[in-house]
């Protein structure tokens, strides 16, 4: 008989953020709201509000809706290049938000006022290069996100990435892109990763806002439902397959403009997630979602995503004589 140790997932991740799982909700655009963070810190992990591009007044009534639904850690995903950045990181600091991950430019600026109130900075990176480089400006963490993820992506394959992340970096690296169950959580750890970040298995939770056509168009997803726009302007984007993007793609491989592209894909986000409008709006998603098939709670989601990661762990066990 082979006796297996009891496996308990618990990195020094959870002591940094103060969380009880190794599990980030990732920071999406006009998804990740009070709603959802709120859900996921109650259930043990990292909630994240997408700030996207919330004026400050908007982006502070998202942080006072968290706060009335929970005492627990909470962060808030900023996007750099935001017209309302500056303001906005006035709101970080004023309301004194535990955890900032940022995308789409170099935080150092901020670092040293966000230091002083113990403000945890993690950065999102796609590459090796711009992980090292943020690592000068006094980084606590590093999220290291594969092309398979959805929205803004890099060109990497999360099995590419993790381990050389974590090879280039003396800082805790969280794994994303691809990760949606406790395989994936299993595999990420034995690629290095501290913690997961995951944002499709969110969006098809019961506490996210997404409109019901925006969920029913993920949980229809295939394996190779999802396509890259945006590849000849250097900020790609992932997306499911739709009218949408089949325009995208016709215009963007005919040599048009950059602000004709500009103009197409503007308020398409909003007009999927909120308002339902899933054949001509952008209906952001992961690889991943080929594989997600029902609607829980957060809780349930962190909970399964947990025994299962547990359990494949302890089973490879028995592969190691």
């Amino acid at each position: 008989m082979v006796l297996r140790r009891k496996i308990m997932i618990r990195t020094d991740i959870c002591d940094l953020l103060g969380i009880e799982y190794p599990i980030l909700q990732g920071g999406m655009a006009w998804l990740g709201t009070a709603e959802l963070a709120a859900a996921v810190s109650e259930a043990g992990g990292l909630g994240i509000i997408g700030a996207g591009h919330m004026p400050p007044d908007v982006f502070r009534n998202e942080i006072h809706k968290l706060k009335e639904r929970t005492s627990k850690p909470f962060g808030c995903n900023i996007m750099l290049m935001s017209p309302f950045v500056k303001e906005v990181m006035e709101v970080v600091l004023e309301e004194r938000v535990p955890v900032i991950t940022t995308g789409a430019g170099n935080p150092s600026t901020y670092i040293p006022r966000l230091k002083e109130i113990g403000t945890k900075v993690i950065p999102v990176v796609a590459s090796v290069l711009l992980a090292k480089r943020l690592l000068r400006g006094g980084i606590d963490a590093v999220i290291a996100e594969g092309t398979e993820s959805g929205g803004h992506v890099g060109e990497i394959t999360t099995m590419c990435l993790i381990p050389q992340i974590v090879d280039a970096v003396n800082v805790p690296v969280i794994a994303a892109g691809g990760i949606a169950d406790g395989r994936g959580m299993a595999a990420a750890f034995a690629l290095g990763a501290q913690a997961v970040q995951m944002g499709s298995r969110f969006v098809v939770s019961e506490e996210c806002i997404a409109h019901p056509n925006y969920k029913e168009a993920v949980l229809k997803a295939k394996d190779r439902s999802t396509v890259m726009t945006g590849l000849t302007t250097g900020h790609p984007v992932r997306i499911l397959e739709n009218l949408l993007s089949h325009q995208y793609q016709e215009l963007e491989f005919s040599g048009a403009p950059k602000e004709e592209l500009e103009n197409l894909g503007a308020g398409t986000l909003r007009r999927a997630a909120i308002e339902g409008e899933v054949k001509h709006g952008s209906v952001m998603i992961g690889q991943i979602s080929g594989m997600l098939t029902d609607i829980k709670p957060c809780a349930t989601i962190i909970k399964d995503i947990v025994t299962e990661a547990e359990s494949v762990i302890g089973g490879l066990q028995t592969v190691v004589k």
